[in-house]
């Protein structure tokens, strides 16, 4: 980083030659990296990743590969890099730089939880390719939930949940519209799928939270927040929704700053075209306005990715700081591609830009970057800096030196299972067959004079076994009046069974006297 907040990315070749830097107050306008695989993505996101470090600036990137775990670990004067930072007139000097591992299935870093509520029912809807009547299904069982107060942590709750639906079809279908038995025998198929795929380690408690990401060490820098995504990637469904919803959380719980002299957080998203791919129209519609107002939460996107026509027109336009690497173009569609990136950037008349990217070597490319005005710079052909930390992933013994010394060791490490809806419908289910119960013993006798005398106590109508005279069923009480109830009629019969043990003791010993 320069001393006049900016990240120094690189430097542009030929006439008019000039270092290419990133201002730290226009970073939170979002960013793009892309090119084809093995031009240098990679290399530039780290570049990019160390510049924030040092800079102070938090970083969350997910790793596809494991290269970027090599930030831990200071780097190696290899001549390439050596030559490189010669002819950019700098000094190659290695270093190492703060970082937090995460995986959300535990192994190679901190696990990632969230709470199936958390992630909400649009992007679990896509998460487990739902049509729009399934969709509809999900969001009615999420407010089914919601009014009576049964949080829904993790799958098994939204399981528990949903054979609740499917239990009480009718009387959900008269409040919310029709629900029928096959949408719910469809959510809860694909939720096994899901299952399989390991992703019910994802979903539990303790939640994330997201301060965490936003951390500096005691010199100031910020951490980098590596997200283990090699196995995450054989679930490309499971890696979009997580990313998605962690940009929405950052969305939500953060509160507007306006512009800043640097972000609080900068988001890079590998392999971008999966958020995209196949999403309905609402997500794109989320997602282009969250990406359009998270700006002003001090947060900026960087979307990595092959081609910028993988991202939407209406994201692609938000993205003020760009590098393209190279692009091949061998077939007339990848001549198309081409041009239509050469189209995004802000004309040089000095070469040809389209030709310009099918040129570039590795570790070559086109920038832009936003100028004083936030207005977009002049695309300029440039050389990237060498990074300071390893190119190349730590060994498995390094990674979990790193997380033994982690900052937050401790804190995620052991899943918690606290009440919720699982536990509150098995209660239910008990308390139900508690009732059906109580009700045969109150036809008559002591027991229906006791459960009679208790209910009136409790101000309980349904102990008599009375529904409402309308449709013929109990009112649903709440869960502490549950509780009470169920108490109140297990000291009904154990009290029931005692008198009348007494009756016929005394009976059958007037009987003997005789």
């Amino acid at each position: 980083m320069s001393g006049d907040g900016t990240i120094s990315v690189g430097r542009s070749v030929g006439p008019g030659a000039k270092p290419e830097v990133l201002a730290l107050r226009l970073a939170n306008r979002h960013g793009l990296v892309a090119g084809a695989t093995g031009t240098g993505k990679t290399v530039t996101l780290q570049v990019l990743a160390e510049g924030f470090s040092n800079a102070g600036v938090p970083v969350f990137a997910a790793d596809i590969k494991g290269d970027l775990s090599g930030l831990a670990a200071a780097g190696e004067a290899k001549p390439v890099f050596v030559k490189r930072a010669e002819e950019l007139g700098i000094a190659y000097e290695p270093d190492r730089f703060p970082t937090v591992f995460w995986d959300l299935f535990g192994e190679q870093g901190h696990p990632i939880r969230c709470t199936v509520s958390e992630m909400g029912p649009l992007l679990l809807a896509r998460l487990l390719e739902l049509n729009d009547t399934q969709e509809g299904v999900l969001n009615v069982a999420f407010r089914v939930a919601d009014e009576n107060r049964w949080p829904v942590i993790d799958l098994k709750d939204l399981r528990a949940l949903l054979n609740f639906c499917s239990e009480n079809l009718r009387e959900i279908s008269g409040t919310y519209g029709n629900v029928s038995a096959a949408s719910v025998g469809a959510i809860q198929r694909q939720l096994l799928v899901l299952e399989n795929q390991g992703a019910d380690a994802f979903f539990g408690e303790p939640a994330l939270d997201l301060a965490d990401f936003m951390r500096r060490d005691r010199e100031g820098r910020g951490f980098v927040n590596i997200l283990a995504a090699d196995k995450l990637m054989q679930r490309p469904k499971l890696y979009a929704s997580f990313l998605l919803w962690m940009l929405s959380e950052l969305f939500e719980q953060l509160p507007e700053v306006g512009d800043l002299d640097r972000p609080k957080l900068v988001f890079f998203f590998d392999e971008a075209h999966l958020l995209f791919d196949d999403a309905p129209k609402a997500l794109l519609d989320a997602v282009e306005q969250v990406v359009r107002l998270i700006r002003s939460k001090g947060v900026g996107v960087y979307f990595v990715t092959q081609n910028p026509l993988d991202v939407p027109e209406t994201v692609l336009g938000q993205l003020g700081n760009r590098v393209q690497h190279g692009l091949r173009a061998f077939t007339p569609r990848d001549q198309r591609a081409v041009r239509a990136a050469a189209e995004t950037f802000r004309q040089n008349p000095g070469f040809d830009v389209a030709k310009a990217i099918t040129e570039l070597g590795v570790g070559e490319a086109l920038v832009s970057f936003l100028e004083a005005r936030g207005t977009p710079s002049v695309v300029e052909r440039a050389l990237i800096a060498p990074p300071q930390g390893r190119v190349g992933p730590l060994t498995a013994a390094e990674r979990a030196e790193v997380i033994a010394k982690s900052p937050l060791r401790g804190k995620y490490d052991a899943a918690v299972d606290n009440e919720s809806a699982y536990e509150m419908l098995a209660a239910r289910k008990g308390l139900d067959a508690d009732t059906a119960e109580a009700a045969k013993e109150s036809e008559g006798g002591l027991g229906g004079l006791l459960g009679g005398v208790l209910g009136s106590l409790l101000g309980e109508e349904a102990s008599k076994g009375k529904g409402t005279a309308r449709t013929g069923r109990r009112p649903r009480p709440g869960i502490v009046e549950q509780v009470v109830s169920n108490a109140a009629r297990s000291m009904a019969r154990s009290v029931g069974k005692q008198v009348g043990d007494a009756i016929l003791r005394n009976v059958l010993g007037g009987l003997t006297k005789k």
